[in-house]
Formats: C-alpha cells, structure tokens, sequence
C-alpha cells in the first residue's frame, strides 16, 4: 500500500511539473500585452445609457421609452446580467429599427453614454442630496424627497430664483414655457423614480409645472468604468548586433536606388531614356531630375497661368489612353492634381533649357567652321 501511495504521489507531481511547464512555454510564447484602461467614476446602469441614445433620437422618444422602463430595474435583481442586457435591447427595440439597434449595441459596448451620466451625478452631487433619499427633487432651490411636500413648496416657487437648465437636460413636453420648475433627481427604472414620475408627469400635462429629470445613482456600485477603444502595444526591438561591411551595403543601396529612379517616372519625365537621348546634357538633366524629386515633398501654391486648360489636358490625356488604363490614369490625376498642374511648366523649362543649349552648340560650331 505504501508504494501505490508513493507512486501515485510521484504521478501526481510529475503531471504538476508537467502542466506548469507548458503553462510557462505558453506564456513565454505569447508576446501580446493586454491594457485596461479605467475611468475616474465607477459603472453606470445601461438602462440610463440607453434613455440618452432615445434623446439624441429625439426628445419625444426619450419620454415614450422611459413611460416603458420606469420600473425595470426590479427585473435586475432576478435576472441576469446578459438577460437584462436583452430585456433593455427589447424595450428599446419598440422605438427603433434594426440598424438603430445594432447602432445602441455598439454604443453599449464603448460605452459612448457613460460621460454623460457622469455629468448628470456631479451636477446631482452638487445640489446636496438630502440624506437617506433614492430619489429627491429640487423647487427653486428647495429640496424635498416627500411626495406631499411638493404642494407645499410650489406656493411660493415663483418667488424664488429659477433654476438654470442646461442643454443636456430632460424636458418633459409641454406648450408652457414660463412655469415653476421642479427638477427630479433619480435613477430610471427604480420604484422612487416610479413614484415621483407618476405625479409629475401629471401634473406637467396639466400645465402646472415643467419637469426637468436628470439622472441620479444613489448607492454607485463599486465596480470600474473600463473604457474601450484605446490599446497599448508592445513592440520588443532586437539589440543583437551583427558585422557589415558598410562600404558595400552603401554601394549597393545607392546602386539600386539610383537603378530604380532612373526606371521610374519624375512628374512625367522618363529620365533615363532623357540621358541615352541627350547624353551631353547628363549632368543638367540629373540636376534638374533632383529638383523635381525634392519639389514633390512641398505643397507650392498654383500661379494663375498655371491652372489654364487643366480640363481640357486632363479629359485629352484620358481620352487618348487606352480603356484599360484611362481609369488609372484618372485616379492618378484626381489623388495628384497640383503635381499634375506644375507639369506643364515643368517641360517648358526643360524645353527650353534644351533649346537653348542647342541654340549655343550651333553658334559655337559655326564660329570654329569660320575660324
């Protein structure tokens, strides 16, 4: 019996050995580096994320999809956190099509809404709220978190400053602008917002009062707000240092880039056919072929005399290319066009450079004959 404990001992360390083993090579093998980054404010509800993706919907839909939810976060306590992902998704599905849904699905997945009501629970927080309430209300500088002090203190709102509203806030519709103003601080779909929502939604179709809701989370839960779109990545650089010859690397390099400028197009000059035409004028053409390559890199505004017939050279050039390559061509004036404008000017200086070197030849020649 004591052996057939310790060889079960031996197997069991040999596989414990062995596992972390390959966990280490998996982990050495992986060279990804995963970042989260964590706003300053703790997680906020996706059922208020979703009431602000109704308001830039508009302001009629923001109301109708909060009529619906005003107490579905009782539904929180049973359900689970996708179930009550797709509950939200449901409701809102009433007031949205297809395209709109997928649109609040990614904006739940950046959570795009969260700042906002962050800005809703610092203007809350500035108030004070009173002590020991889910839900409180603000009248003309008063504060109230009982249903039947609301009367009381409506008496002699209008004698008090009006609050000022900002544009972010939650109007509820009315025809009546200059009304007592009473603002409810409460979190949407909790059985205290339920309570105060009944009555001042009443009481604003009535014409007595305007409604403002800002939202507000009582208790914030403690979880980090992680926000998405930013990465880090982690690029490991080799230090190993090899032996080159410089000297050759550099001849070579300069070989094959020369090799390959002289093959390649400079604002529509073929330089290398140039230099087997007009071998004598080498020198002038590779200067003037280094003054085209480092002009590319500046944006030179275009004189007036410049822009003369572009159309037409355009939609000639084009038409006189074959099918296949008139669309390329196409792209290429259109991505290039003040490189493409400046070529013109840029032959008849070559032109004329020519002919008047020509023009010298010819004088020098005839004054040797005469000589």
């Amino acid at each position: 019996m004591a052996k057939a404990a310790n060889v079960v001992r031996l197997l069991l360390g040999a596989t414990t050995l062995w596992l972390s083993l390959l966990c280490s090579e998996t982990a050495s093998a992986s060279k990804a580096v995963t970042a989260h980054l964590a706003a300053k404010w703790p997680e906020t509800p996706l059922l208020l994320e979703a009431s602000e993706f109704m308001a830039e919907e508009s302001n009629e839909k923001f109301w109708q999809f909060l009529e619906t939810v005003k107490e579905l976060a009782i539904y929180k306590q049973t359900e689970s956190d996708y179930s009550y992902y797709n509950l939200i998704l449901k409701k809102a599905g009433q007031f949205l099509d297809n395209l709109h849904i997928n649109l609040l699905k990614f904006a739940f997945s950046i959570r795009a809404y969260s700042p906002t009501i962050q800005m809703f629970q610092q203007i809350a927080a500035n108030e004070p709220p009173p002590d020991g309430c889910d839900a409180f209300l603000v009248i003309h500088k008063k504060h109230t978190c009982k249903i039947n002090e609301i009367k009381k203190l409506l008496k002699k709102a209008t004698s008090r400053p009006r609050p000022y509203l900002f544009k972010g806030d939650h109007k509820f519709p009315t025809s009546k602008e200059n009304l007592p103003v009473i603002i409810l601080y409460a979190e949407m779909g909790t059985r205290a917002f339920g309570k105060f929502h009944t009555v001042l939604s009443e009481k604003a179709q009535n014409g007595e009062i305007l409604y403002v809701l800002r939202h507000y989370i009582q208790k914030p839960v403690s979880q980090k707000m992680y926000l998405s779109g930013y990465g880090v990545e982690l690029a490991i650089k080799s230090t190993e240092y090899k032996a080159l010859d410089d000297t050759q690397v550099k001849t070579v390099t300069n070989a094959s880039v020369e090799d390959e400028v002289e093959t390649k197009e400079v604002q529509g000059f073929l330089f290398g056919k140039l230099k087997e035409r007009y071998s004598h004028l080498r020198d002038n053409l590779t200067a003037f072929q280094k003054y085209l390559i480092e002009s590319n890199k500046e944006m030179i505004p275009l004189k007036v005399w410049e822009l003369q017939d572009l159309s037409f050279q355009a939609a000639s050039q084009i038409m006189s290319t074959p099918v296949y390559d008139a669309i390329k061509l196409m792209k290429d004036i259109s991505q290039n066009f003040p490189l493409k404008a400046r070529l013109r000017m840029s032959m008849l200086i070559l032109f004329q450079s020519i002919f008047v070197y020509s023009v010298k030849n010819l004088r020098s020649q005839r004054l040797n004959t005469k000589t």
